[in-house]
């Protein structure tokens, strides 16, 4: 029995009343528990939340009918569209051969296996130089001005400059010049140059992520007894990196396209064997099959950016390391 003192009645029930909202005395235990079996009461949703579920269940359904309503709607247009032209047939002749699409496509498959390799080779250069460019364009100091002055002529020029053109002066240019122990080799050629136009996009890339680095990471490095250099590679890149992840995949994806602008100096990659295809038949299936085949390739590598992208930003939205 528990006597109140200086107080009357109706405190004696608010103080019963502040346990029970504490979970004290509300069960034979007297600490909240059901009985000596010492199980909580399982949770029980409300018939609020209930409905609220139901709600969102019937409109996540909703909208998912609609949306595919109306893509099958308008994949219906476009075919009547497409089909109902007046050029159709023709087109579907010059463009959509099975019989050209079964004899390009072995050919074009065999030449994409010089595009993954050009993928490969000039990817890993281009993270190389774009990272060194990046470097020297953040380089402190007046002793490190020129170096910085042409790490950003290099990017301004090589940004500038369509790919294109500097597949042109590359491939077709150098062996021209004639050069002693210079290579004149159209695969290599076409590497270089998509390396010199591409490290530049991903110097700028990386510039950026080394400028979001707040100066209080490399002030707290140098107060450890890091030295610039230490700082900047234990500290800084490492968090510049990971901030960039998404942009740099998106240029890898640009890349793994553009290898096939190497065929321009005569190397057989998937493009050219559709090309060999095609200036053989008249028939322009050869290209089609390309194309899928490089679209093929590059929607993985899209949805993974996609899938890294949503990733850095739900840790960042959580408060998490980016």
């Amino acid at each position: 029995m528990t006597v109140v003192k200086g107080g009357s009645g109706r405190d004696g029930a608010d103080d019963r009343t502040e346990e029970d909202k504490d979970g004290k005395g509300g069960g034979p235990g007297g600490d909240g528990t059901a009985g000596s079996s010492g199980a909580a009461d399982p949770y029980v949703p409300s018939p609020r939340r209930l409905e609220r579920e139901r709600y969102r269940r019937v409109r996540a359904r909703r909208a998912t009918a609609i949306a595919a309503l109306s893509t099958l709607v308008t994949g219906a247009a476009l075919y009547l569209l497409v089909v109902s032209a007046p050029g159709w047939q023709r087109t579907k002749e010059t463009f959509f051969s099975p019989e050209y699409a079964r004899e390009a496509f072995p050919k074009v498959m065999e030449g994409l296996w010089l595009n993954l390799r050009l993928l490969l080779v000039c990817g890993a250069a281009v993270l190389v130089l774009g990272m060194l460019i990046a470097v020297a364009r953040t380089l402190r100091g007046p002793v490190f001005f020129p170096l910085r002055v042409l790490a950003a002529a290099y990017t301004d020029f090589f940004r500038g400059l369509p790919l294109i053109i500097n597949l042109m002066i590359v491939v077709l240019g150098v062996p021209a010049l004639r050069l002693q122990g210079v290579t004149v080799d159209p695969v290599l050629l076409g590497g270089t140059a998509l390396t010199l136009t591409y490290s530049a996009y991903v110097a700028e890339v990386f510039r950026a992520g080394i400028e979001s680095v707040h100066p209080s990471q490399r002030a707290a490095a140098r107060s450890l007894g890091l030295s610039n250099r230490q700082a900047l590679r234990f500290v800084v890149l490492p968090q510049a990196v990971r901030r960039q992840v998404p942009p740099l995949l998106n240029d890898l994806v640009s890349l793994q396209k553009d290898t096939g602008l190497v065929s321009i100096g005569g190397a057989v990659d998937a493009v050219r064997a559709a090309d060999i295809v095609v200036g053989r038949s008249l028939n322009y299936t050869p290209y089609i099959v390309a194309g899928l085949v490089f679209v093929a390739l590059t929607i993985p590598m899209t949805r993974f950016t996609d899938w890294v992208t949503a990733r850095t930003d739900h840790r960042r939205a959580q408060g998490g390391t980016t």
